[in-house]
């Protein structure tokens, strides 16, 4: 038997002491608190969808569909990932735009879901893997580099802008984009937000500079700043230049050293303007750089070339938001008076002005082409960026609205205008006074000429009453003579030193503007103004301008009598030349018309 001594031996072995149990606590314990860190910063579910915390106010914010949309969580989301890359998104009053690098294997007329997630100033553990889903506004190509645009409803209460895309569902096939790195949300009001070549110089396009109208500023107030090499990864600006002008929402910048030889290599660079903190800053003072979404572009020519390959005598630009329905009346008028080619700035119009443009362009062989601009009351910038791109291509080009007309009036002399009459106008110009660069024609004003629905025929037959005095006038200028700053009032531009514009005598030509139209179509003026320096009616602000219709408030309420308002001289003198020369003998229709048959 064993003796009592090693009987205790034994016992001590086999049990453990008090501070053996301590150790093994402390130590699973430690080892707990491992886990839970690390699976609170990495966590297991999908990290590749991240919602962000942005600014406290967008927590406010809230789509016009509720919380019923449908939404998931995590693990649904990421299955079948591909991934694209969100280059940039912009915060807007009514939606949230993102600028995607497009990945060929979406194909052609894409679907996506806009994808929001839970600011984290309310996530709760309960929700925090819930995201959802909203059917985006539009998807569009842009730009020069084969990007996309893609626009979607604003984030509802409690849930992020930084937005994220999905790819609606095809048989089995779920195509998700994730904002890896990139989680950054831009405000509308504090943006570069588009740049192009011009030479061996880069203009670009700014929000957040609130610089006087219609006048140059001090362009040293001004850097410009280039994001080489590996500025998608560090989001460094490399390099710095001055800026040589600066007007409005444009400056135009000096290229760096090592692309200056060789504009073409700036293609596709980052581009943003820096300047001085605030208004009483020393000029040695470091410049605040603003956001951007800029890339650097060159803009290539669209349209078809003539066959000699040389520049068309005459042009239109014109900025539009759903404004399809007026486009076929008013290219096929001004294509019989010798306008050749065509560029329509598209602003967010969803009115399928994409196919209305394409029929033009096919069926009727018209040289038009659409550009998508989607940046809300900037024409005056987007007049400039037309300006540039039809410099390449172009003698000529007039800046007009699609309820605008050009008329030759009767004379008992010669009859009636002949066809490309306008062209012929601007091409004895060119050749009598060189020096003149810009054409002034004085605009009539029509009002609704007693209709209450709009006409069936065409605007120049239907509105034959107008107010009796001019307002304003509108130009056809030459791109390659306008001031280095592309300084601009909407529809006229500054010229460089030494040319000089012309006003059209109203015997010679007028501009019938048919501003007034029936109130049907009038009040879609309500919603939002293209004019960065015209006030939205809305507000209450230069209610005597001329900006402004007359006896109207700030709603868009039918003020009495309307479809006799602005009615002071009738005027039929377009409307007989419309049906003169563009009715059909056998059935009377004009082009624009839609056949019954």
């Amino acid at each position: 038997m064993d003796s009592s001594e090693q009987r205790r031996k034994r016992k001590r072995i086999i049990r453990p002491s008090s501070q053996t149990y301590l150790r093994s606590f402390i130590l699973c314990f430690s080892f707990l608190i491992f886990l839970f860190l690390l699976s609170y910063q990495i966590p297991f579910t999908s990290s590749v969808f991240r919602p962000v915390l942005v600014v406290s106010s967008l927590s406010l914010l809230s789509s016009s569909s509720d919380l019923s949309s449908s939404s998931e969580s995590f693990q649904d989301f990421s299955s079948s990932i591909l991934h694209l890359q969100i280059e940039g998104r912009v915060l807007f009053p009514d939606h949230v735009l993102l600028l995607v690098n497009k990945n060929d294997l979406l194909g052609q007329n894409a679907e996506f879901e806009c994808v929001y997630g839970r600011n984290r100033s309310v996530l709760s553990n309960i929700e925090s893997d819930v995201i959802v889903k909203e059917k985006a506004f539009s998807v569009d190509d842009y730009g020069e580099s084969g990007g996309m645009l893609v626009r979607c409803p604003l984030p509802p209460a409690n849930y992020s802008a930084v937005v994220n895309l999905r790819k609606v569902k095809n048989i089995g096939v779920n195509v998700v984009h994730v904002g890896d790195e990139n989680q950054t949300l831009n405000t509308w009001e504090n943006v570069a937000y588009a740049a192009t070549l011009d030479g061996n110089t880069a203009v670009v396009f700014v929000k957040g500079l609130n610089l006087r109208p219609q006048r140059e500023s001090d362009s040293s107030q001004f850097s410009c700043h280039f994001g080489l090499g590996n500025f998608e990864k560090d989001g460094k600006f490399a390099l710095r230049t001055k800026a040589i002008t600066a007007a409005q929402e444009v400056v135009r910048c000096e290229l760096p050293l090592s692309v200056r030889k060789s504009p073409e290599k700036a293609r596709g660079i980052r581009i943003t303007i820096g300047m001085l903190p605030h208004i009483h800053a020393k000029a040695h003072e470091k410049h605040v750089l603003l956001p951007s979404v800029a890339k650097i572009s060159d803009l290539k020519t669209e349209g078809r070339r003539n066959i000699e390959n040389v520049k068309y005598d005459l042009c239109m630009c014109t900025m539009v938001w759903n404004q399809a329905s007026a486009l076929r009346e008013w290219i096929t008028y001004h294509s019989w008076l010798g306008v050749e080619r065509w560029f329509i700035y598209d602003n967010n119009s969803d009115d399928n002005i994409k196919a209305v443009v394409e029929e033009l362009e096919t069926e009727n062989n018209y040289n038009v082409t659409r550009h998508v601009w989607p940046w809300i009351k900037t024409q005056e910038a987007g007049f400039s960026h037309c300006a540039l791109r039809a410099k390449q291509e172009c003698n000529w080009v007039s800046f007009m609205d699609v309820d605008e007309y050009f008329y030759f009036p009767y004379s008992t002399r010669t009859g009636y205008a002949g066809q490309h009459a306008l062209r012929s106008l601007v091409a004895n110009v060119s050749s009598s006074s060189p020096k003149i660069a810009e054409i002034r024609t004085t605009c009539h004003s029509f009002g609704p000429s007693g209709l209450n629905s709009a006409p069936s025929q065409g605007i120049t037959v239907g509105y034959t009453c107008r107010l009796k005095s001019p307002e304003r006038h509108k130009s056809i200028i030459r791109p390659d003579a306008l001031d280095t700053t592309l300084l601009n009032v909407v529809h006229h531009f500054y010229l460089r030193k030494g040319f000089r514009y012309l006003n059209l005598p109203q015997s010679t030509a007028v501009i019938n503007h048919y501003k007034y139209q029936v109130w049907e179509v009038f009040r879609a003026k309500f919603f939002r103004r293209v004019a960065t320096y015209v006030t939205d009616w809305q507000k209450n602000q230069n209610e005597g301008s001329r900006d402004r219709a007359p006896g109207l408030g700030t709603e868009a309420i039918e003020p009495p009598n309307w479809p006799l308002q602005f009615c002071e001289v009738w005027d039929t003198g377009l409307r007989d030349f419309v049906l003169s020369n563009f009715a059909d003998l056998s059935t009377g229709l004009l082009p624009w018309e839609r056949s019954s048959f």
